[in-house]
């Protein structure tokens, strides 16, 4: 029982420590952020995704990563949300840190992803 407990504890542990990186947002806080113009979102899911449908406001990612500072906000202590595909997608990650790299301490997941904002039923834009 031991062999079996302890792989299965150590995964929990660094799932748990993994998850913990960036907290999470979801839609209802991302909306008030977004009514009171209050956040910059980072959409991680390739320029071809996102011209199919993004968040409204959203910047892609791909696109603007090597010039990101002439994008984001100044105060480095502003909301950045960084999103992808839904819950199990990864690639938000390059665009989170990213944006830590460059010094943001505020940085958040949207895990719902674009596909959980569009199943919630929200608006949606497209192109670039």
């Amino acid at each position: 029982m031991k062999k079996f407990l302890i792989p299965v504890a150590a995964a929990l542990v660094a799932v748990s420590v993994y998850a913990a990186q960036y907290p999470e947002i979801t839609i209802p806080q991302l909306k008030a952020a977004m009514t009171s113009q209050k956040v910059t979102l980072l959409d991680a899911n390739g320029t071809d995704k996102y011209s199919q449908g993004h968040i409204p406001g959203a910047i892609d990612f791909t696109s603007a990563k090597a010039n990101l500072s002439n994008v984001l906000p100044k105060d480095k202590n502003a909301l950045v949300v960084a999103y992808c595909g839904g819950p199990k997608c990864r690639a938000y990650e390059s665009a989170a840190k990213a944006a830590e790299k460059l010094g943001y301490t505020n940085v958040k997941h949207l895990t719902a992803g674009i596909s959980g904002w569009q199943d919630a039923g929200e608006k949606m834009d497209k192109g670039s």
